[in-house]
């Protein structure tokens, strides 16, 4: 069944659906339907079947839906994300850029913002996932010291997720791999080397340690609040 889907392209004939923004019910609807299908392909846990939407707009279709849409279809929308990012290539693919990084995350941010007001546990299970993956990437993890949202280093959601024993847990090992140091005390200095160059990364580096290889340069898209426009082809 998940070839069939794959090789006949049916989840392309659901994102019209995706990319509605009206906030009509019928409209809602569509949308949490055609979520839900391709929820089920990337449950599947298959990496044909992510290698087959890294290649189609499921991404920034689905970070649309993660900043605009309602708690239910945000949520569905960041479970196939996760899920994209829990494979190897989704990972990489994601983190190939600063510009693919940059609109995850800071959709990201957005969304842990709004759950100040309104905690959701289970749409806050699915960030904390996401965030803990992309902590899985060396360039990503430097990068992540420098955004990730306060309310994720504090206690901010302690009551929200006292009963979520995955949550909390994924939480404190996010925290460890990004070395956030408890509040009060002052982490020490790390070097940005998913933006820096060799120049940078040198004089950020202790001068008794031998500063690492940088990546290739990449600029820190300004002012993005969302997905790009072109999600810039495939890594």
């Amino acid at each position: 069944m998940v070839y069939f889907y794959k090789t006949a392209q049916i989840p392309l004939y659901l994102y019209p659906f995706l990319n509605t923004v009206s906030r009509q019910r019928p409209f809602e609807y569509l949308r949490l339907t055609s979520l839900g299908v391709i929820g089920a392909l990337v449950k599947v846990d298959d990496p044909e079947i992510v290698h087959f939407l890294l290649q189609t707009e499921i991404i920034p279709l689905s970070l649309r839906i993660m900043e605009t849409g309602t708690e239910l279809s945000k949520t569905v929308a960041t479970f196939i994300v996760q899920k994209i990012l829990l494979d190897d290539n989704g990972l990489q693919h994601i983190c190939s850029t600063a510009e693919r990084f940059y609109a995850v995350t800071s959709v990201l941010a957005n969304m842990v913002a709004k759950l100040i007001e309104a905690p959701s546990a289970r749409l806050l299970k699915h960030i904390v996932r996401c965030y803990l993956r992309l902590s899985e990437n060396p360039k990503a993890r430097d990068a992540l010291r420098g955004c990730l949202p306060e309310a994720l280093k504090d206690q901010t959601f302690a009551n929200a997720i006292s009963q979520e024993d995955s949550v909390q847990r994924w939480l404190q090992t996010l925290l460890k791999n990004l070395v956030v140091e408890p509040p009060g005390i002052s982490a020490p200095a790390v070097p940005d080397l998913f933006f820096s160059n060799s120049s940078n990364a040198a004089s950020a580096a202790p001068a008794s340690v031998a500063a690492p290889a940088a990546p290739p340069a990449l600029t820190k898209p300004v002012g993005l609040s969302g997905p790009p426009k072109a999600w810039g082809g495939n890594a």
